[in-house]
């Protein structure tokens, strides 16, 4: 089954889903071990480039929900605006991350080792501030909201609503 229906999420839907929540677990650890210990700063290179990635399959991401939005149970609107704050955050988070790393004009925006965009010819010191400011901020936003969002699916599976097997089952 490759598209969504009402009883159940399409395979995309779920490989999607199951890639995006591993790469942002990753890029949560990841933040977290570089803000307490200088010594897994060596990380970094891999949460630039996961990051991007992470970009990239939220566009897709975002996409396939769009194609799919008349195949899914309509939902109450706090669930629509809480899909939606998720959606802006997946992809706000990694674009400043991006953006920050380019105007930096100290290298590339590298994923494992490739170059997709060089660095800015000179540092663009309004960019990386933006960046400084609200790509951390931000990031912990999105755990915040990804943490209410798993316990969402918890509290309606508990309730009987089986949210968690249209996912999983």
């Amino acid at each position: 089954m490759k598209h969504d229906n009402w009883e159940k999420y399409g395979t995309i839907s779920r490989i999607l889903h199951g890639l995006m929540a591993a790469g942002f677990l990753f890029m949560f650890a990841t933040a977290v071990a570089f803000n307490i210990d200088e010594k897994y700063f060596s990380l970094m290179s891999y949460h630039k480039s996961v990051g991007v990635l992470l970009l990239i399959l939220g566009v897709i991401r975002l996409i396939w929900a769009i194609i799919n939005h008349k195949r899914r149970p309509p939902n109450l609107m706090v669930a629509k605006a809480g899909h939606g704050l998720l959606y802006v955050l997946m992809l706000g988070v990694p674009l400043l991350g991006a953006l920050r790393q380019y105007a930096n004009a100290k290298g590339g925006l590298d994923v494992f080792g490739i170059t997709l965009i060089p660095a800015a010819p000179q540092k663009i010191e309004s960019l990386v501030q933006l960046g400084n400011q609200l790509h951390g901020e931000l990031g912990f936003a999105l755990f915040v909201v990804v943490a209410g969002h798993v316990a969402m699916a918890v509290w309606h599976q508990i309730k009987g609503e089986k949210i968690i097997n249209r996912m999983f089952g």
